[in-house]
């Protein structure tokens, strides 16, 4: 039987899909993983509770002779809780509840960290380095893009008003997704004082 700390370390970082800014990792393909390292393993869905008009779904993996549940909340692509979720909501979150609940027997548990590497992959933690991409602002709704322009015109009058530390501050409290975005938006001269703060 395979023990956790071998586990955890696997690599899930080929199989992480992206959606509207999150990572998730692909219930199937988890499963799939699962069921090769324990053949015997399986799974049950909870009765969901609810919370006012919103769901929260849960999922119990049995696998290496362990048992472990998983919650989550039924959630729109901001992961903000859905009020009254239809039926093709309530599947799509429970099974990202599947993979959440086979990842706490440590196939991909890193990623509810955040983090993009196994721990044993990683000799200090990763910095992020950010680079304009094309298309990076395809991925958010038209609100959302105008959102990100806004941020990046406010950033942009920070600098010029010499108010570097609060730009860099603003500019790191974005996700990951949103700072590509954002940077791809300012100009050369307001991506420098970025840096070099």
């Amino acid at each position: 039987m395979m023990r956790y700390q071998d586990i955890r370390n696997i690599n899930v970082s080929d199989y992480i899909e992206k959606k509207n800014g999150l990572n998730y990792l692909s219930w199937s393909w988890a499963l799939d993983q699962l069921l090769l390292l324990d053949e015997n393993a399986s799974w049950e869905y909870l009765e969901p509770q609810y919370f006012n008009d919103t769901m929260m779904v849960f999922c119990r993996v049995h696998a290496f002779g362990k048992s472990r549940t998983a919650q989550l909340p039924v959630m729109d692509y901001l992961n903000q809780p859905i009020t009254n979720p239809n039926s093709f909501q309530v599947n799509t979150a429970m099974q990202r509840c599947l993979a959440k609940a086979i990842s706490l027997h440590g196939i991909g548990l890193y990623l509810y960290s955040g983090e993009d590497l196994p721990i044993s992959n990683r000799i200090s933690p990763p910095k992020q380095k950010i680079t304009p991409t094309a298309g990076a602002m395809d991925q958010f709704s038209l609100e959302e893009r105008e959102l990100l322009h806004g941020i990046a015109e406010e950033i942009s009058h920070l600098i010029h008003t010499d108010k570097h530390v609060e730009a860099k501050s603003y500019f790191e409290s974005l996700n990951r997704e949103e700072k590509i975005a954002v940077w791809s938006l300012l100009n050369s001269k307001i991506r420098k004082s970025i840096k070099n703060l």
